[in-house]
C-alpha cells in the first residue's frame, strides 16, 4: 500500500467530502495509479483541473504517483473572454439553457440527450459541458466541462458567466430560446399572417428563427427579459 498527500485548491473544494476541504489529506493506492485516476478517485473531475503540481513541479493527467509524493491540485482558470465559447448542457439545466440563449450564448440543449450523446458531442464539437452531474465530467471523452455548483437557474448563470469571463460577451436577444439559432430581422408582411391581430395592430418590428420558424417582437416578454439581464449583469 502506497500514500500520496493532496491538497485542492479555491473552488475545487465544492467537490471534495467535508474532512478534505481546504487541507493537506494522505490518500492510500496500491499499484501503479495515473494522477487523474488518483483525483477523481476522490470526486474532482479531470474537466475541473487546471495544473498539477508534484513536489513543486508541474504534471500531466498520465503521471505515475509515487509513494510519499506531494500533489497539488488547482482548478482551471477559466477561458479568455476573447475567445468565442459555445455549450452542450444535460437534462436537468433547462431553464439555465434558456437563459444562457437569451444572453446570446451558443447554447446546445434537449430535453432526451442521454449521457453518451452528451459525451459525444462535446468531444467532437469542443463543446463545453455543463452538468449537476460529477460522474458524468469525468468520462474520458470528456475534455471540457465544469459541475454547476447553484441550483437556482438564475444564479447558475451568473456562476457561467463568471466561470468562463463571459459578461462581455452577452448579447440580449441574438439567439432562439427554443432551438438556439441565430435571429433573423424579418419583415412584417412577410409573416403577418401568423400573429394574432393585437399584435399586428400595436408591434412593427419582428425576428425570427431561421430554424424553428420562432417568431419574435418587443412585447411584455421582452421588458421582462431586459429586466433580468440588467439584474444579472447588476450581480457581476
Amino acid at each position: 500500500m502506497y500514500q500520496a498527500v493532496f491538497y485542492f485548491h479555491n473552488e475545487l473544494n465544492d467537490l471534495l467530502k467535508s474532512g478534505q476541504k481546504i487541507s493537506s489529506f494522505p490518500s492510500c493506492f496500491k499499484g501503479r495509479q495515473s494522477v487523474k485516476h488518483l483525483i477523481e478517485s476522490l470526486g474532482v473531475p479531470h474537466t475541473e483541473v487546471g495544473l498539477i503540481l508534484v513536489a513543486g513541479q508541474p504534471q500531466d493527467h498520465s503521471y505515475i504517483v509515487q509513494d510519499g509524493d506531494q500533489v497539488q491540485v488547482y482548478p482551471v482558470s477559466g477561458i479568455d473572454e476573447n475567445s468565442p465559447v459555445q455549450f452542450v448542457l444535460d437534462n436537468h439545466l433547462g431553464k439555465l439553457a434558456a437563459y444562457m440563449r437569451l444572453s446570446g450564448l451558443d447554447t446546445w440543449y434537449r430535453n432526451d440527450y442521454d449521457d453518451e450523446q452528451l459525451a459525444k458531442i462535446t468531444s467532437q464539437e469542443g463543446r463545453v459541458l455543463l452538468t449537476r452531474d460529477i460522474r458524468l465530467l469525468m468520462r474520458r471523452v470528456i475534455n471540457y466541462g465544469y459541475w454547476v455548483r447553484n441550483k437556482d437557474p438564475q444564479r447558475q448563470l451568473v456562476e457561467v458567466l463568471q466561470r468562463y469571463h463571459l459578461f462581455a460577451n452577452i448579447s440580449p436577444f441574438k439567439r432562439c430560446l427554443h432551438c438556439n439559432g441565430v435571429l433573423q430581422v424579418v419583415e412584417k408582411e412577410e409573416i403577418a399572417h401568423r400573429l394574432q391581430p393585437l399584435t399586428k395592430q400595436y408591434y412593427f418590428e419582428f425576428k425570427i428563427c431561421p430554424d424553428c420558424k420562432q417568431i419574435y417582437w418587443k412585447g411584455s416578454h421582452y421588458d421582462r427579459m431586459a429586466a433580468f439581464i440588467e439584474q444579472v449583469l447588476n450581480d457581476h
